[in-house]
């Protein structure tokens, strides 16, 4: 008697990991393997919080990914889907999103499987709120902690000033990143 075949995942998790960052600002995504690295893009900027008004770009065992029209030189993310990753065996790959505060992500493929009953792109777990956009990439948002750890002093009133009076670092909402996800 034959052996069915087993079914390909449908689902997977990608771990979307902020780099320079620390402690790790992290999400991690429930993505279907049929979605394009476009599709990928806006759910790792709304699942980490950017606005997505910047120009990004994955790179892929040395080759970049992006819009073609926006990116000189980049593949068309549109061509490549996270199934076509999982079988050419890539798991690991960056992202990096706004070009001038370069805002770098470690992306993750994990083996780990998703339950077959969750059939909607989500996020289901991370840890802390997403730097603002354009506070200045990694430098700039260590300067935004150090000033709101020092809010009385005045170099630190002048950061701030630019700031939502209400950022908390170590915030991070599960219920709305999975909405805005679930919206891509």
């Amino acid at each position: 008697m034959a052996k069915k075949p087993v079914d390909a995942p449908q689902f997977v998790y990608v771990k979307v990991t902020l780099n320079y960052i620390k402690p790790p600002i992290w999400r991690r995504l429930r993505v279907p393997v049929a979605w394009h690295l476009g599709k990928l893009s806006n759910a790792i900027l709304r699942g980490m919080g950017w606005l997505g008004g910047h120009l990004h770009a994955f790179e892929i065992d040395g080759r970049q990914y992006s819009e073609p029209a926006m990116v000189d030189d980049a593949e068309n993310e549109r061509k490549l889907t996270v199934g076509k990753l999982i079988a050419a065996g890539v798991s690991r790959f960056t992202y990096t999103y706004d070009f001038g505060d370069s805002w770098d992500h470690s992306l993750l493929i994990e083996a780990k499987p998703v339950p077959p009953g969750e059939t909607t792109p989500g996020c289901v777990a991370g840890a802390r709120a997403c730097p603002p956009e354009d506070c200045g990439g990694p430098p700039g948002y260590d300067g935004l902690l150090r000033a709101l750890a020092a809010p009385d002093d005045p170099e630190s009133r002048e950061i701030l000033e630019f700031m939502e009076e209400d950022f908390d670092p170590e915030e991070f909402a599960l219920e709305d990143a999975d909405r805005r996800v679930k919206s891509v």
